[in-house]
């Protein structure tokens, strides 16, 4: 088992969740050094690693990044620099990914965001660009001065296909198959630790409180 981490914490949550403000809170508030697994792909893709090219030819090919590749990945990130605490994010994703990450990283605790789908809908259908600039903005918090144009320009705004209500649905569903027996997988190894509620500033007090039980 490697010590590449004296102590590694997962962050799970559904897409559109609140998993990146609670991670930067975590950051803020607790000694972690964090790594996600999205921005490290993306940067060894982006330098010509030997491991970014390998995950390139998949990812030009339009297939999913094998899980052996991905925790190879994370491990040679932290032989790079062997950290303290770990907070981990994005990976792992299913089960037999927290399996085969198992092998080389022990995870000492999983913390789960559990929030109701329909709010994640909410939010994330409330979101309009405007194309030109990428200004984004959200009636709920964020509203533009007149309703369907951007501010500056005049010009109209419009929904990315990602963000209508039935495809963040479809998105959401498909997020619930895989990451069950991930739950499952953690829950029996008695590390799954859940924070359930509806915004983050609700879901983080909770989250601070559990970590500030903890002998991290």
């Amino acid at each position: 088992m490697s010590k590449l981490a004296r102590f590694t914490a997962l962050i799970m949550g559904p897409p559109g969740g609140g998993k990146g403000t609670i991670s930067k809170k975590i950051l803020k508030d607790f000694s972690f050094t964090h790594l996600s697994t999205g921005d490290v792909l993306r940067a060894n893709v982006r330098e010509a690693t030997a491991i970014g090219q390998e995950a390139k030819g998949f990812m030009d090919s339009g297939n999913l990044v094998p899980d052996d590749l991905m925790v190879r990945l994370v491990l040679s990130e932290l032989e790079k620099t062997p950290v303290d605490r770990l907070l981990l994010d994005g990976f792992p994703r299913t089960r037999p990914q927290a399996e085969a990450l198992g092998k080389h990283l022990h995870v000492d605790m999983a913390l789960n965001l559990n929030v109701p789908t329909e709010t994640i809908v909410a939010r994330i259908s409330n979101r309009w660009i405007h194309p030109g600039s990428g200004r984004i903005y959200a009636y709920d918090y964020n509203p533009p001065k007149v309703h369907g144009v951007d501010d500056e320009t005049g010009e109209p705004l419009v929904q990315r296909d990602d963000d209508t209500p039935e495809a963040v649905r479809k998105r959401l569903t498909t997020y619930d198959t895989l990451t069950a027996p991930l739950l499952d997988f953690y829950g029996d190894h008695g590390v799954l630790q859940n924070f359930s509620g509806t915004e983050s500033d609700v879901i983080y007090p909770m989250v601070k409180e559990y970590l500030d039980s903890q002998p991290l």
